[in-house]
């Protein structure tokens, strides 16, 4: 008796249409910034069936089937850390609180906040494109600021990204020159939303 193909559920675009009027990150970036977010889902899809169909076809030791998977990483990464990074971004920011969650978290091993700060941006500023995240080790619950290339490669192993920033050159060469991405770095944290980035702690 063969056995019932198991259908594929693919993953869904989110809508982050309503990230209108950010304080120095332009409408007009944000909607090429969805654009490239939709092409990173739908090849996570486009992946996913590949790989399901040389599987069921018995060829998962092919070279093809290899090259597949390690796109994988790239991909599935692409798409999640960009739902992150808009998750973490609103029109009507407010200051991150001391004694927040959040805020005290952050103390904790960066004294201060200015302190936290000052690391995240200048971490920001590093050559290269990539993404820069505040990760939460779920086993002692501290916070760390780390850089990430090309999606994969730097992510920790089951830390959790509380706050993530787009560092590549699609999230702010229309509003900044390359040299001034330091004003990008400002304006993204002016756009934080405290709340979002906190409820993503681990308590």
């Amino acid at each position: 008796m063969l056995k019932e193909k198991v259908a594929y559920k693919p993953y869904q675009a989110k809508d982050y249409s309503h990230l209108k009027g950010l304080n120095g990150i332009s409408d007009e970036t944000m909607e090429i910034h969805f654009g490239l977010y939709n092409g990173y889902v739908n090849n996570t899809n486009i992946l996913n069936e590949k790989v399901i169909d040389l599987t069921e076809a018995g060829k998962s030791g092919t070279p093809e089937y290899a090259e597949l998977k390690r796109r994988y990483g790239f991909e599935y990464n692409g798409m999640r850390l960009h739902e992150y990074y808009f998750g973490n971004l609103t029109a009507s920011s407010g200051e991150l609180k001391e004694n927040s969650d959040l805020g005290k978290a952050i103390i904790e091993t960066y004294s201060s906040i200015d302190v936290w700060k000052n690391d995240f941006c200048k971490l920001g500023a590093l050559r290269g494109v990539g993404w820069v995240i505040l990760f939460q080790d779920p086993c002692t619950k501290t916070l760390s600021n780390h850089w990430v290339n090309m999606h994969e490669d730097g992510v920790v192993a089951g830390f959790k990204p509380i706050l993530v920033m787009d560092v590549w050159e699609h999230a702010y060469f229309r509003d900044y020159k390359p040299a001034d991405r330091p004003k990008y770095i400002e304006a993204f944290l002016s756009n934080v939303c405290w709340k979002e980035a906190e409820s993503r702690l681990i308590k």
